[in-house]
């Protein structure tokens, strides 16, 4: 019981900005469930990025850029908050839209 709630807590760490390094770092990236997890929190880092990039570049169009930069940030919070989910119910879905992409982590 006690390692799966490491594995939960590994899990959940992957979504939290950059934190996925952590169980990365560790022994738990053996499990596969944390490693399916570590996956998707470093490709929702990497959405996170470009998210970044594109608000900056739109950030010139005076109505157009706040408002895409802000469905952005929304759906990055989604994003989290869906994977966050998913990890706490040891579920292995991939996230919406991004998830599928590719796989960074083998």
């Amino acid at each position: 019981m006690a390692d799966t709630n490491n594995n939960k807590v590994m899990a959940v760490l992957c979504y939290l900005g950059i934190l996925w390094i952590i169980p990365l770092l560790t022994e738990h990236k053996n499990d596969p469930f944390v490693r399916f997890h570590i996956n998707q929190g470093i490709i929702l880092s990497i959405f996170w990025v470009v998210v970044r990039v594109a608000s900056w570049i739109l950030s010139f169009i005076p109505v157009l850029g706040p408002i895409v930069s802000w469905v952005a940030w929304v759906a990055i919070v989604v994003l989290m908050i869906l994977g966050i989910m998913n990890a706490v119910n040891m579920d292995e879905k991939p996230l919406p839209i991004i998830g599928t992409l590719f796989t960074v982590y083998k």
